[in-house]
């Protein structure tokens, strides 16, 4: 059966669900792609996901992205994992394929180090150290990103040094956990900083980080991107660093998934860009 013969279906499963940009992201690419398709957010509470997942192919679904909190609970219950997903240790999209397999993979890497790059062009891994704040699946993602892109010394801050000590022994020697006592030291001659924990966010603390001793030529990233200017990036603004917030790294991960579910890599474009940014805003 072709894909005209067929309603494209893809979606994303997490719980809670309905706060998530994804569907407006995909529903804006089967529109632009003029695809008879749609992108369904699915509300799937922890007790429910083997059924949930063992149900996609039967209900025709091409795939699913996959959120909080479900990256990692779904792994067990996939016939395949890339290598990629396995020293994540996390689950970002799911493929249906067409004889019933669960294939299951992560583009949370690739969207961040694809937003960086598109953002900036000239910027390189390799440049100098950089740091990173947290120690959770996203700061999973980054590190791996930011190793395979040439990274030699990441700096690994978290308030749970032992969650740091974990990554470096999953992902590699370049990266060097650092106490959270020691986080604003930790800044000295990074040229990055990115945050990946959830402080900042609408409805969460701040992120307690002087950047006194940041250069300011420093790139300073933010996963998050709701708000789309954090606490973080605002000081990091006004002291003249350059800065990027999490919007990208959601944008760019989807044409990795459509690849895989329908063969087609959609376009990021600024005016798929500023329809999220005005649902953040607005």
């Amino acid at each position: 059966m072709s894909q005209v013969d067929r309603l494209l279906l893809a979606g994303v499963i997490g719980w809670p669900i309905m706060h998530s940009r994804s569907p407006m992201l995909h529903n804006h690419w089967f529109e632009k792609n003029n695809l008879v398709g749609r992108y369904i957010p699915l509300a799937i509470e922890p007790k429910n996901l083997e059924g949930a997942l063992r149900g996609l192919h039967p209900l025709g679904f091409s795939g699913v992205n996959v959120t909080i909190p479900h990256k990692q609970a779904v792994i067990p219950h996939l016939d395949e994992v890339s290598i990629a997903a396995q020293k994540i240790g996390a689950v970002s999209c799911i493929h249906a394929r067409p004889d019933g397999a669960l294939i299951g993979s992560n583009n949370d890497a690739h969207g961040f180090i694809r937003n960086v790059k598109v953002s900036f062009p000239h910027w390189r891994a390799d440049a100098g150290p950089i740091t990173v704040i947290g120690a959770g699946g996203g700061s999973r993602a980054v590190c791996y990103g930011l190793l395979e892109e040439g990274a030699k010394e990441i700096r690994l801050v978290n308030r749970t040094l032992d969650k740091a000590q974990a990554i470096a022994a999953d992902l590699g020697a370049g990266i060097k956990p650092i106490a959270w006592s020691e986080r604003h030291e930790a800044l000295g001659a990074a040229q990055m900083v990115v945050n990946t924990t959830s402080l900042g966010m609408v409805g969460q603390g701040a992120l307690d980080l002087n950047l006194h001793d940041l250069s300011s030529e420093a790139l300073v990233s933010d996963i998050v991107y709701v708000p789309l200017e954090t606490e973080l990036l605002k000081a990091a603004r006004l002291r003249g660093n350059p800065t990027l917030n999490g919007l990208g790294m959601l944008l760019h991960q989807g044409p990795l998934a459509w690849k895989v579910w329908f063969g087609i890599e959609p376009l990021v474009t600024q005016e798929l860009r500023a329809l999220l940014e005005k649902s953040i805003t607005g």
